[in-house]
């Protein structure tokens, strides 16, 4: 088994080392630059406790010693570095598709980030979804990576949102779903009509899926006097986006959401509120 070895803990040390001897040399925004660099200059440099460079080392290890050795990381809190993933990465889906069922979030999302939107990882990224237990931020990762693929993803999508599994979650990878269909455009629509605080983030479904028959609907609603200031402009944002027009003068200076925002553009260094912001008043 290989051994444990912090290669971002060494390049901290040999970067502190280089920015001591370069003192006043750079500004910060060069540093940024050259300091990306450095690190991948270092991921072909020898470093004799491994006995071969940081990429070589995990380049020579089997799928499962590479597995192993990321537990562990996970395990002893030893930093992960960028060489282990972009091996891990390098390799089939399958090395990776068991860490999605470890009882650990962070080494869950870490899998998912790796995995990332492959095709192969849907049915395993799915069934991680239905799993009781699994947590928000592990789920929110997973969704993040079947909407960069929503065609594929969509059937089973569609199904767990019927059996209401996640609801809100599954009209998010539907509302990326790029091949035109009726049914995937009359749940995100009646989504919209049924919803009540998570009005704006349906809205906004329904602007990502690009049908403009869902015009009237927006347009039906912009216009209720009921309305607060953060819906108003994520509807506005949902129409525009289809193509539509919303041009009524409204008046939300009174609005708490308004106020709230206006009291925090004048607070920041540029001093004025945005006029992209601002309401027109009767």
């Amino acid at each position: 088994m290989g051994k444990l070895i912090d290669f971002d803990g060494l390049f901290e040390e040999k970067l502190t080392e280089y920015m001591r001897r370069m003192r006043g040399k750079y500004t910060e925004e060069q540093w940024e630059e050259i300091i990306p660099k450095l690190y991948r200059e270092f991921g072909d440099t020898y470093i004799p406790r491994a006995k071969n460079t940081p990429k070589g080392y995990y380049a020579a290890m089997a799928d499962g010693e590479l597995i192993d050795l990321l537990i562990r990381h996970e395990e002893e809190g030893v930093p992960v570095s960028d060489y282990l993933c972009r091996e891990l990465e390098s390799r089939p889906a399958a090395v990776l598709l068991p860490l999605l069922f470890r009882s650990e979030p962070a080494l869950v999302t870490l899998a998912v980030n790796l995995l990332g939107p492959n095709e192969a990882a849907f049915s395993a990224y799915f069934d991680l979804l239905e799993r009781e237990g699994t947590s928000e931020d592990v789920a929110e990762a997973v969704c993040e990576k079947l909407k960069e693929h929503a065609d594929a993803a969509k059937e089973r999508a569609l199904a767990l949102w019927k059996r209401d599994v996640r609801t809100e979650l599954m009209l998010e990878i539907l509302s990326r779903v790029k091949e035109r269909s009726d049914e995937v455009f009359s749940i995100l629509l009646a989504a919209f009509r049924e919803s009540g605080e998570e009005m704006p983030v349906r809205a906004g479904y329904l602007a990502s899926y690009g049908d403009p028959r869902a015009l009237d609907a927006l347009l039906s609603v912009i216009d209720r006097e009921d309305i607060n200031y953060l819906e108003y402009r994520e509807l506005k944002y949902a129409i525009e986006a289809l193509g539509g027009e919303y041009d009524r003068p409204r008046d939300f200076s009174e609005d708490p959401y308004y106020l709230q925002l206006e009291n925090y553009l004048r607070a920041s260094p540029e001093g004025d509120p945005d006029p992209a912001i601002t309401p027109q008043k009767k």
